[in-house]
């Protein structure tokens, strides 16, 4: 059995990954403020990671202040997690990022030039790390980057995507912690595009929740357009929107 480090532990994500591999006897070391780590100022990380095999970085260390640099709190969060890793000898790392961040759509978009240069600091690091990079997840459907629940009526971005639910990815990624012959870098999509409008209107539906969907113009066009599909290369997984919503509706009755 391994031990493995989750940062990010508490996430969406994260907290499937934890779970995917406790459930298999693996020991689960999480790394988050909650768990008395900080990826900010480095305080805990460094006993966090003896003694641990892999570490898995499915964080998003956002900075707490909201002056701060966006781009360089996020960066700096990776670095300083690989360094330690690598200090402490860890064997292997794993890290979750983003579909398509390197398109010019999002040059000046600094959450995603903020994931282009974690993808950097990770191919430059002294550890060893395979990359899983994936398209939003089916959760997407109420995240406040796009949609704005308010009391009355429901404000969603009109994006073009192709959803893939957490619970696949988690998954694939705790399969990569596990197997030291992954490849470097893996793409995952789920096996259809929709509109987030429709997406979220759908789940709210199975929510019993009656809020009108009102469509709103992203800030960016290219996310109607549909650059954040996935790539030719990327490998299919998980259920279709309507097999999600079934099993969502399931485990909330």
């Amino acid at each position: 059995m391994s031990r493995i480090a989750v940062a990010g532990a508490t996430g969406t994500l994260g907290s499937r990954i934890r779970d995917r591999l406790s459930s298999g006897g693996h020991t689960v070391v999480p790394i988050s403020r909650s768990a008395g780590v900080d990826l900010h100022t480095g305080e805990g990380l460094a006993e966090a990671l003896s003694g641990v095999d892999v570490v898995v970085d499915a964080s998003n260390a956002f900075p707490t202040d909201p002056s701060a640099d966006l781009v360089g709190t996020l960066a700096g969060a990776t670095r300083r997690l690989l360094e330690v890793a690598e200090e402490m000898g860890v064997e292997r790392g794993v890290v979750v990022s983003i579909s398509n961040v390197e398109s010019p759509a999002f040059d000046h978009v600094p959450y995603y030039v903020a994931k282009r240069e974690q993808e950097k600091i990770v191919a430059a690091s002294g550890l060893r790390t395979s990359m899983v990079k994936t398209t939003q997840w089916h959760e997407f459907a109420t995240n406040p980057a796009a949609v704005t629940l308010g009391s009355e009526e429901v404000l969603v971005q009109d994006w073009l995507i192709q959803p893939v639910a957490a619970d696949a990815v988690a998954e694939v990624v705790a399969d990569h912690a596990l197997d030291r012959s992954t490849p470097a870098r893996v793409e995952l999509a789920g096996p259809e595009q929709i509109r987030l409008p429709t997406l979220t209107r759908r789940l709210l539906s199975v929510r019993q929740d009656d809020r009108p969907v009102r469509i709103v113009p992203p800030g960016l066009p290219a996310l109607s357009d549909g650059v954040l599909l996935a790539p030719e290369s990327a490998e299919i997984v998980g259920p279709t929107v309507a097999e999600w919503l079934e099993v969502y509706a399931g485990h909330r009755s």
